[in-house]
């Protein structure tokens, strides 16, 4: 039997206020690679938010856009890279009482509890890294799917690295952000027509190296798979887009999956740099503002992240 169509729709997405050039980003110690280094690979800025801004600050930036469409949602996944912003808790509470309960204010729940979304139900996805965001939009096509009740999902992903971090991964810059979407059983927008994952766990603790090291095959595995699994070939797919990282990588995996390198779409790397994994959604709400989407365009949304994951989603616009 075929499977009812499950549709995404209604893309919103929140950066850090603050913004740096990789100058001012390098000069502060917020950077491993120097940032002649970081402008060479086509990085010019990145966002970060002031002291004392959560991640749940971003989320809620990102719902402020989308009020009036929130309307029967029946569930919210809400993805975090990042374990510490998986709590809204205050550890230094949890040190002084000792009680866990410190630990365990989540932030989906306060989104459900802000939004006045009384008849949804909360998932936390939290170790799948950068393809978190890719992750909430395959449990939600499940879940739809699997409980026909549920006509509405809130995909949710938002992170901020600590304060004191340094903002660069694997040669890459990082900006603190979080994206949100809509995934239903109503048509509009785009057509979900697959998702796929694929881990390797023995990876987990990589290093920036080995990552690159391995990223080539596994990518190409991925995608491969996902092709597979809507019925399509590499050339039945208009736009690729990818996570805001080295553009070099893209035109190797160009060549590797046999697309056109012109149609890889990423023109925020330089101003908002690497999202952790709101990437995707960032680069589709621009694509979609241009214009250049016509219905039946298909779009290949890929991410890589720590863990090791590496997950594939084909849209398709309505």
């Amino acid at each position: 039997m075929t499977a009812p169509p499950v549709f995404v729709d209604h893309f919103a997405f929140a950066l850090g206020a603050t913004t740096a050039t990789v100058e001012e980003a390098a000069q502060s110690g917020r950077t491993f690679s120097s940032a002649a280094a970081l402008r060479g690979a086509g990085f010019q800025q990145h966002h970060f938010c002031p002291p004392g801004v959560p991640a749940y600050a971003l989320a809620r930036q990102s719902l402020q856009q989308m009020r009036g469409m929130l309307q029967d949602v029946g569930a919210i996944i809400y993805a975090t890279c990042i374990p510490l912003n998986a709590s809204l808790g205050n550890p230094q509470q949890f040190r002084e009482s000792r009680d866990v309960r410190h630990l365990m204010d989540f932030p989906a729940s306060h989104l459900q509890a802000e939004f006045g979304l009384e008849h949804a139900t909360v998932i936390g996805l939290e170790q799948q890294a950068c393809t978190g965001m890719l992750g909430t939009l395959r449990l939600a096509r499940a879940l739809l799917l699997a409980e026909p009740k549920v006509r509405r999902v809130l995909c949710v992903t938002a992170d901020r690295f600590p304060e004191e971090a340094v903002y660069e991964q694997s040669y890459n810059l990082i900006s603190d952000g979080a994206a949100a979407c809509i995934v239903s059983s109503e048509s509009g927008g785009f057509h979900l027509l697959a998702g796929h994952a694929v881990t390797n766990g023995a990876m987990a603790q990589a290093t920036a190296d080995e990552t690159a090291g391995s990223y080539f095959s596994y990518a190409s595995q991925v995608i491969g798979e996902t092709l597979d699994k809507a019925g399509l070939n590499v050339g039945d797919i208009d736009y690729f887009l990818p996570q805001n990282t080295v553009p070099k990588v893209w035109q190797i995996l160009a060549r590797l999956v046999g697309f056109d390198y012109s149609r890889v779409y990423c023109p925020t790397l330089s101003r908002v740099g690497h999202v952790i994994s709101s990437d995707n959604i960032i680069n589709l709400c621009h694509l979609i503002a241009s214009g250049r989407l016509a219905p039946g365009a298909r779009v290949l949304l890929f991410m890589a992240g720590y863990g090791l994951n590496w997950q594939c989603v084909i849209l398709e616009r309505k």
